[in-house]
Formats: C-alpha cells, structure tokens, sequence
C-alpha cells in the first residue's frame, strides 16, 4: 500500500483550536487558534443551533504574539486576556473588547510575570498573581476593574497561585505549590485578608490537590487529589472541618474536573493509558445520590479542557487524537446535541493518510513493563529507520495526540516511538518517582531498553536509530547520546539540559526551587547533578547532533545548548544549531517552525536514509 507523499510544510499547516470559554447570555465561544501562524483569540457565535457546521469566526486579537489565555466576563462582554512576547512567558493581563475593537494593556511591566486568576463573580474585580515583589515569589493581588486599584492580598515567600474566587465573591482561593508534586488549598478573606489554610503541609510524598469546585451547598469543595494514594482521585473537602474524603478508588488518573456555577453538574476526565473517558453526572444533591448524565458520543482522543456556560446549559470540550487536529466541541443539554464547533484545517491532508499509533510495553532493565506508543508507516513496518521520541517533563506523558513531526517522520518510510519512561506521569506515584534524583540516569537505561527492543522484534535496524526530544526530553537526548553512544545514528535536542548546575543557576528563579525537588539541589546533590551533566561526557558523542533554541527562553536558558555546541565544534562531532531570536522554550511561531522541521527533517534522512 502506498500513500501519497506531502510536505512538511503541509503537517505544519495543521491547525489547533482550544482555550473555549462562554459569554455571559452563552451565544458566544471565545477560543484560541494559530490560524494566522501563532495563538490569537477568536470568537464563534452560538446562537443559531439548527447550521450543522460552525459559523465563521471572528478574530479578535492581532498581536502577532502569542496568547496564553482568554476569559469572559461573567458580566459584561470584554475578556481578561494574558499573553507575552517572543516566547518569554512573562505574562502581561490585556482588557479586551467582545468585538476586538480595543485592547488594554492591565499590567504593563514587561519584566514581570502576571498568572491570571479569575474574575469576581459580580464582574467588577479579577484576582491574579504576580512576582512582581521578588522574582523568585508569587503572590496574590486583586484589582478593581473600574478604578484600577490593586491590592496585595498574600505576600508570601512562596509560589503561590489564585484559582478563583468563591461563589459569593468574599473569599479567593489560592494553591501554594510547595513542591512539583505537593501544593495547598488556601482561602484568603478578600475583605480582611485572613487566610486559612484548607489542607496541611507535608514534607514527603505525594499531596497534590488540583482543581477544586465548590459544592452545590458552598460548604465544601470536589477536588482532585493523590494525598495518601498513587492515582489522582476525586475527593471532597468539608470547609468547616478540612476533614477531606475520598469519593473513587480508580486505578487511573482523573485528570480534569469542572462543576457548573451553580455546584449541580460535573464534568470529570479519567486518563486512561493516555486517552481520556469523560464522564458527566447531576450531583444537586450530592455525590453518594448522583445521576449520570448521558448524551451523544464524543469521538475517542485526548481531552485537554472541559469548561462550562455560566448557566450549565452547555461543556465545551477541547479533543484531538493521532489522525486529527485539535478543535472544541460544545454539548448542548438542552437540545441533546454535541458539536464540533471549531473546524481545524488538516493542511490538506486527507484524514486517511494520518497514522493512529499501537500503544506497546517493552521491557526494561529491572523487569518493568514501559508503555509507548509506535507508529508505523502503513507501507512498510519492518527495518526501518526509527526515531524515538522523547516527551519533556519529566512530569509529562506522551499521549496519542496530533503532532506534525512525528506525522511527517512516518510519511516518510519512518517509525516512532513515543515511551513513557520511568518518572511519566499517569501511571501512579510510584512510577513518577522511579526517576527522582540519584535515580535520573535509570530513565535513560529504558531509552537504551526501547532501541533493543524495537531492534529485537525486527521493526527497527539497528544502524538507524535516532532520538530527538525537547525540554527534558533534550536533556535524555542528550544524555542518551553520551551513555550509550553505540546505538544512535543520530540526535535531535530541542531546547534541552547540557549542564543541571547552569540550568539550576540560570532557570527563572521562580522555578528553581521546584526544578531542585525533581532534579536534587546544588547544596546537597551538586557532585551528581555534575556527574551525570551530558556535557562533562561530551567525548563519548559521535552521533551527529541537530539542536533548536530560542534565545529568551526562561525555562531552559539558551546557554545550555551553546555549551553544547561549541563543545562539539572543538572535538569536530557534526552539529547544526538553530537559534530563534523571538522564540522562548520551544518553538511557537509558525514561519520559525516552518524554518526548523524541514531542517530537522532533512538531518535525519541524511543520516537515517537507506
């Protein structure tokens, strides 16, 4: 069987929708989109239910910048937009107009990073955090829309985050993350400041609680938490005695939860494997008394959002899968009725030639089983060239979701490999943590385990292996490459770690503190984190390397990879470096992707090809 080949560019022409929210009367849905090349808001009207397709949007930002997010008013027809420039992640708050005719800059302080939080529920005041006192701390302020007024409501030397505010718009809730698996609930007074803290703290283990809802009686909230417990499980927190109460016992990860304004539906995503089951229920009169609630079938993929109408009349669904672009869709209960509202372009590309993968485990070097997922060409599925691809994190998960590269990588006679190595999440506490510290270089071995398999089983030939991944995935690029320098062909670090003690001294110091729970401190672990840094093995590599930075990356600072390649340079190891002035970590901008996959693409079939 043989399938039309496209271009890279085409893959990269795939369109993504998500982000929805409501307007308050619910006849409009806000979304982002990269239509124009990078993420702006757009807007979509709701009103006519009987057109079988979605209107045409309106676009309603034109900063050629990317837009993190975007929030109706539960009030007034204007949206709290955050969005920052050339990839720096330092968030500034926009006032934007329902029909895109103004856009106020809030905040204006382009050195300082703004985490919108949510807006009251009368309209007039929104709630956000900022470490505009310390960078290495946020807190929780709140501004009066109407006078622009800000005041400090938690200053804390911590990372603290606001979620919202209650139902009556008396108390903020906040979530202090202590560490990358370990946060608080916290309740903040908004008229005397008091705060109360909802849960403890702990110093070991995991004790996340995530996504809390309040109650239809507003004396208590669902949450997600894995306090105790080695999946995210959905719980209940009495306000009046912080006892919390575990509601499922599932031996997989309930991922999102959303509750309607009012506390009487819920919407709760359960992760399973890496695709996602959503599950709705009427809990007005409680959870032990619920009513599932049941309704057209949503295609099967991975659901990234859940958001509900302010009067519960609708969910908004953000879905994509392998074979499909990211777009929402909206349930209409009233009418019965679900809706692929936005419409994605696929590029051109017919749905048929897009490949969904086989999810495989493979053994590891302690007997563990990893769990991956491998894409094959439709032609031929035997001694291929194979590329494994590495997800960053290492709190993450690959999941079946569409990517562009991984797409064009099998069009062209390749296989992929997506692993979940030890320290992914979504498969219990115990195996996120397989990786902490002194465990780091035993996710690398599952990397070496991975080729021998794929190798063994007859998919891959041994002399054409590659690894390529991004952020972290950088990192086990990088340190796959110098441990076991034998089994590649060649590499591909897309804004990843060389050296932990530069990373830890230059990363956003707002994020070192919980990079050093994962990664060990440099008081304390600065010997191994040295140790096992790629770049003090950089003789090892004779793989040749592809690496992709953009210079005002605050994650991952650009540094990392230049240490890298002039290290290579010296020893004459091939390497090829792009660098994006406008980029941060990883690449957003379409013409900067159109420049580095094609490039990437055309590394890997000189060094992979037959």
């Amino acid at each position: 069987m043989t399938t039309k080949q496209y271009s890279f560019e085409r893959y990269l022409n795939v369109r993504s929708a998500y982000g929805p929210g409501f307007s308050p009367d619910e006849s409009v849905l806000s979304f982002l989109t990269n239509i124009t090349g990078v993420a702006e808001v757009w807007s979509v009207s709701l009103e006519d239910k009987h057109i079988p397709r979605p209107l045409w949007p309106e676009q309603l930002t034109f900063r050629g910048e990317r837009v993190a997010s975007a929030a109706f008013s539960p009030q007034a027809n204007e949206l709290l937009v955050a969005a920052d420039s050339g990839g720096n992640e330092l968030m500034q708050l926009y006032l934007l107009a329902a029909d895109g005719s103004q856009l106020i800059d809030l905040t204006a302080r382009p050195n300082t990073m703004y985490l919108f939080g949510g807006w009251s529920p009368d309209g007039k005041r929104i709630t956000y955090s900022s470490n505009e006192r310390d960078p290495r701390y946020f807190d929780i302020y709140e501004r009066d829309m109407a006078s622009g007024e800000v005041r400090a409501m938690l200053v804390q030397d911590g990372s603290n985050y606001a979620y919202g505010y209650a139902p009556d718009g008396s108390k903020i809730l906040v979530s202090r993350q202590n560490s990358n698996v370990r946060n608080q609930l916290i309740l903040i007074d908004t008229i005397s400041g008091e705060e109360r803290v909802l849960v403890p703290e702990i110093s070991e283990g995991a004790a996340a609680h995530l996504l809390p809802a309040w109650s239809i009686d507003r004396r208590g909230l669902y949450l997600l938490s894995n306090r105790d417990r080695q999946f995210l499980s959905l719980a209940y927190l009495d306000l009046e005695t912080s006892q919390m109460t575990y509601l499922t016992d599932l031996s997989w990860d309930i991922e999102l939860l959303a509750l309607t304004k009012d506390g009487t539906r819920m919407a709760m995503v359960i992760n399973e494997d890496g695709c996602s089951r959503l599950e709705l229920f009427d809990v007005s009169r409680g959870w032990q008394e619920r009513q599932e609630l049941r309704g057209p079938v949503l295609p099967r993929g991975v659901v990234n959002e859940v958001v509900w109408s302010p009067y519960g009349s609708k969910l908004a669904i953000t879905l994509t899968a392998a074979d499909d672009a990211m777009d929402v869709w909206v349930w209409d209960f009233d009418h019965g009725v679900i809706r692929r509202t936005t419409q994605s372009s696929l590029g051109g590309i017919p749905r048929k030639a897009l490949v969904s993968p086989s999810l495989i485990r493979y053994p590891t070097f302690d007997g563990r089983e990893i769990p991956a997922f491998l894409y094959l060409p439709q032609s031929k599925q035997r001694n291929l060239g194979v590329v494994i691809n590495v997800h960053g994190g290492p709190e993450g998960q690959t999941r079946p979701i569409f990517d562009p590269v991984t797409q064009y990588l099998v069009s062209c006679g390749y296989g992929v490999l997506a692993p979940n190595v030890r320290g992914s999440t979504g498969y219990g506490y115990e195996y996120q943590s397989l990786d902490d510290v002194e465990l780091r270089m035993d996710s690398v071995a599952d990397l070496r385990h991975a080729a021998l398999w794929l190798t063994e089983k007859g998919i891959a030939d041994p002399h054409r292996l590659a690894v390529m991944g991004g952020s972290y995935g950088g990192f086990m690029v990088l340190s796959a490459i110098t441990t076991y320098p034998e089994l590649w062909a060649a590499a591909v670090d897309i804004v990843g770690i060389a050296n932990f003690v530069t990373f830890l001294e230059n990363t956003g110091p707002w994020r070192r503190k919980l990079r050093e729970a994962e990664y060990g401190s440099l008081e304390q672990n600065r010997a191994f984190l040295e140790k096992i840094s790629p770049i003090h093995a950089i003789d090892r590599v004779v793989a040749p390397l592809f690496v992709v930075h953009g210079a005002n990356d605050p994650r991952v600072p650009i540094g990392e990879t230049e240490q890298i390649v002039s290290a290579l340079h010296q020893r004459n190891v091939p390497v090829e470096y792009l660098r994006f002035e406008d980029e941060g970590h990883g690449l957003i901008k379409r013409a900067n992707r159109l420049v580095a996959y094609p490039a990437i693409a055309n590394f890997l079939a000189k060094y992979l090809g037959e």
